[in-house]
């Protein structure tokens, strides 16, 4: 695999016997996604306001017909989770990408993108189809995801560009695109340290507080931020109960034990597609559902999640079998970070990321050259305990200029494993991630 640049953080946090009674008695779940392109040449506040002028206040988007979800996208959408997770994931630390999140982003930042530098991430997010056929589909099925009291999931986009046409003129047709299949928020602001805080404000008021901020500062070669928010809230189904806890051994990737808290269930649902056997635990609703698939002994997790295609990975949830299954699945809490300019130039999308060859025309022009890609930063968070699951993820898109019988099957995840959270409705993941370890706790 090609060394990425990486960084991981393990987060192990104890929290306070109300913050736990309440969420396990509600068995709530918070899965909250950031996606932030930034357009580049060259403590929580108790109520958080965005200042500047929405340019799209009191104005529709305009009509547009999407395109009925098949499989065709589910089967794109589950190539570009499994080959963007192969090249994310790190083998050493636990990992976690959000496959919807960065292809929402980076569709988003496509419809600027023009010849050579649209062929290519065409090809990298959508494989035969092309931009606009993605915007159809990925409208349709955004706007098809099931929504409930107990199981929301709600996006928000937003668009920020620079106001000075001196230097940046942002081409309407962008904008217009993004606002009819994205429903994004356009804003014109000054990037002054008032654009900061009217960002960071952005993005905890459509995260609900779960991510503070995504910026520290305003580049000067800045002229445009792209925003995409996603959180999903909903309950387990069958929540853990209390003594459904028991300490038990974790075995990580280097062999040593730890004991860790682990929660013992009953499941219905059982994963077995001969090289890893798993279970789908569906969150309240049955529109959502945490996956988990333990490779076998001799096979390993790296060499798995090596072999796997996304046609495989769909097909194995599809083909779930109606069978007891007693789980055990440890608590877990980790935060990664991975830049994603080499792996997404692997994946063949390099254009974008050259200064003399990027062609982001259908964006707007720069006064100092041509606009490129600089970085493209993916950063998540998630939290699996008895009360469920809490998740965050954030990318930055930076661009600058050239300046069976009812036998009882058993799963106990006491080594390294893979895991997600899918969409019911087409087995899409919106998160997958690898556990190579636990804390102490």
């Amino acid at each position: 695999m090609p060394e990425y640049k990486k960084e991981l953080t393990i987060v192990q946090e104890k929290r306070g016997g109300k913050f736990i009674k309440e969420h396990v008695a509600f068995g709530s779940v918070l899965l909250v996604v950031v996606m932030v392109a930034a357009l580049l040449v060259g403590c929580l506040p108790s109520s958080p306001q965005v200042k500047a002028q929405n340019l799209m206040e009191g104005i529709e988007p305009s009509p547009v017909s999407g395109q009925p979800v098949d499989e065709q996208l589910t089967k794109t959408m589950a190539d570009f989770t499994v080959q963007l997770f192969q090249r994310a994931r790190s083998e050493s630390e636990n990992s976690l990408v959000s496959p919807l999140s960065v292809l929402l982003a980076l569709a988003m930042t496509a419809n600027g993108a023009a010849e050579e530098t649209l062929v290519q991430m065409e090809q990298v997010l959508g494989g035969t189809l092309s931009i606009d056929q993605l915007n159809e589909y990925l409208y349709s099925y955004v706007k098809g995801l099931p929504v409930e009291k107990k199981a929301k999931l709600v996006m928000a986009n937003s668009i920020w560009f620079r106001e000075d046409e001196s230097r940046l003129v942002v081409e309407k047709e962008f904008l217009q695109k993004n606002a009819d299949y994205y429903g994004a928020e356009i804003y014109k602001a000054p990037f002054t340290e008032a654009t900061l805080a009217d960002i960071n404000n952005w993005v905890e008021l459509k995260t609900e507080g779960m991510i503070e901020r995504i910026l520290e500062e305003i580049d000067d070669d800045a002229v445009v931020y792209l925003l995409n928010a996603i959180v999903f809230d909903a309950e387990w189904k069958k929540v853990y109960e209390k003594n459904s806890i028991y300490r038990h051994e974790f075995r990580d990737k280097d062999g040593k034990t730890i004991e860790t808290d682990f929660m013992r269930a009953e499941e219905t649902l059982y994963l077995d597609d001969g090289k890893a056997v798993g279970f789908v635990k569906p969150y309240y609703g049955d529109h959502y559902s945490f996956v988990a698939l333990l490779p076998n002994e001799e096979i390993g997790l790296e060499e798995y999640i090596g072999g796997l295609t996304g046609e495989q990975l769909w097909q194995t949830i599809a083909e779930a079998q109606e069978i007891p299954v007693e789980t055990s699945l440890p608590k877990f809490t980790c935060a990664y970070e991975i830049q994603l300019n080499d792996l997404l130039k692997d994946m063949g999308m390099t254009a974008a990321f050259a200064p003399g060859e990027a062609n982001f025309t259908r964006l707007g022009q720069s006064s100092r050259g041509n606009i490129f890609i600089g970085e493209v930063l993916h950063k998540t968070f998630i939290e699996v305990d008895e009360a469920g699951t809490r998740a965050a993820a954030v990318t930055k898109v930076e661009l600058k200029d050239e300046s069976a019988p009812m036998e009882i099957k058993t799963v106990v995840l006491d080594r390294p494993f893979l895991y997600a959270i899918v969409d019911n409705g087409t087995g899409v993941p919106l998160f997958i991630g690898s556990l190579l370890t636990v804390a102490d706790n």
